[in-house]
């Protein structure tokens, strides 16, 4: 039986073969391909329990099989070790066999290391072996990591050779593989929709505030309401500069048309004068001034329409609801933190 780990080619194992009064080893771990590999039943022991129970069966040999044998060398350098020196190395050379390695033998460190050492390197084209290394192993952070990767490039997944043999021999993996990349899939849809509408309520949100904005303290960008003639320079309002001029303008520019529009009321109506009957309706429903100081046009005669209708729409609702909620978390992001909890932040980052 040949025997591995010279002086040369071993270097010690570490701090075990360095120092100066080392027991003798006491046991030989043998690999597929005859090799032998000295060890000490002490260490081994302390490493993994599955190890300490082969070693209290009869005879000073342990069978590690179905790894090449540098791969098993890697494996027993890292019980040893004290340290992850030589890490990216071994990693890059055996990171599959080590997660293999390391799962059989509950070795719970090693195995962490290793499912994230060959997360790290993944390609497309390794996808489908370390599909089935991660589902043999139980390593959710390595399947997960295939199942992002499949979903970015699933062509070239499709293209490689261990695709292919999923193909032929697990149709159950592929499967199960295609269900969660669907999953994932229509999940990434709803949250794009569901932002979509966040956005959408956010600018609602907006827009309800420049109107209590515009009708009570008066746009620092311009008048809106109707004007009996004089300059530009007397048209512009004493308030402050607005800070939300894109949305006051849009505003503007509703409030301009709607003033003297002729079709507001006919049948049919006007679309822009929909819209902004449908934006005053809104603000009478969102509307917190119940003592009628509201100075938005028509928002206490809307309120109170609104207030006798037996029946509501449920979408109506739910729109009025979601436009709460977000100038809720509107004004809550726009709150000053208190100069104590400021100071308490930068103190405990700076700690990081």
């Amino acid at each position: 039986m040949a025997r591995i780990g010279g002086d040369g080619e071993f270097n010690g194992y570490r701090r075990w073969h360095e120092a100066d009064s080392v027991p003798p080893c006491d046991v030989q771990i043998v690999t597929s391909d005859g090799q032998s590999i000295p060890a000490h039943s002490c260490v081994l022991a302390s490493a993994s329990a599955v190890l300490e129970r082969m070693l209290e069966r009869p005879g000073r040999a342990i069978q590690i099989l179905g790894v090449p044998s540098d791969a098993v060398l890697a494996f027993v350098q890292f019980l040893y070790s004290s340290t992850r020196e030589g890490e990216e190395e071994a990693m890059e050379r055996h990171g599959v066999q080590l997660l293999a390695l390391a799962h059989k033998y509950r070795v719970g460190w090693l195995k962490r290391a290793s499912e994230a050492g060959v997360a790290a390197r993944l390609t497309p084209e390794r996808v489908a072996d370390a599909l089935k290394i991660a589902k043999l192993c139980d390593a959710p952070r390595l399947f997960h990591r295939c199942l992002r990767l499949a979903a970015k490039d699933f062509s070239a997944v499709q293209t490689s050779d261990g695709w292919r043999f999923v193909r032929r021999h697990d149709p159950a993996l592929e499967l199960e593989f295609l269900q969660l990349l669907q999953d994932a899939q229509q999940r990434k849809t709803k949250w794009k929709r569901d932002r979509a509408a966040q956005e959408v309520y956010q600018q609602l949100s907006e827009a309800m505030d420049c109107l209590q904005h515009i009708f009570t303290e008066g746009c620092g960008c311009a008048y809106v309401g109707p004007t009996a003639g004089g300059d530009h320079a007397s048209r512009r309002s004493k308030g402050p500069p607005c800070t939300r001029f894109a949305t006051c303008e849009g505003l503007r520019r509703l409030m301009r048309h709607f003033a003297p529009c002729a079709k507001k009321l006919a049948p049919g109506g006007c679309l822009h004068c929909k819209r902004m009957w449908q934006l005053l309706r809104l603000h009478a429903a969102v509307c917190d001034r119940s003592d009628q100081s509201c100075k938005v046009p028509l928002c206490n005669q809307l309120r109170a329409r609104m207030q006798m209708e037996e029946k509501v729409d449920k979408t109506w609702r739910l729109l009025v609801k979601k436009v709460k909620i977000a100038r809720v978390m509107s004004s809550l992001a726009n709150t000053k933190m208190p100069d104590i909890v400021v100071k308490s932040r930068s103190k405990y980052r700076g700690r990081r």
